[in-house]
């Protein structure tokens, strides 16, 4: 978790290839990288340089990913269903 955001990926989106695919392919901060077993990584040292971009909450269906903004009282954005 960073200073300023934390960023939070659902179980079942963070084990679907495709989709650790998708987020590491679209993150402009390289916040997601790929493990070898073809799992989900959070490199929690790019975390505090998010952009807010959404790209990630658009590549995912609603619910599977979450930025929360630490220094806006926890203020989430999420796509939900």
């Amino acid at each position: 978790m960073g200073l300023f955001i934390e960023v939070q990926v659902a179980p079942e989106a963070s084990s679907k290839p495709a989709v650790v695919k998708k987020l590491v392919e679209v993150c402009p901060v390289n916040i997601f990288g790929e493990r070898e077993d073809g799992g989900l990584d959070i490199i929690e040292s790019n975390v505090d340089e998010c952009t807010l971009c959404e790209l990630c909450l658009d590549a995912t269906e609603p619910g599977a990913v979450r930025v929360i903004k630490l220094y806006d009282q926890g203020q989430a954005l999420e796509r939900s269903a």
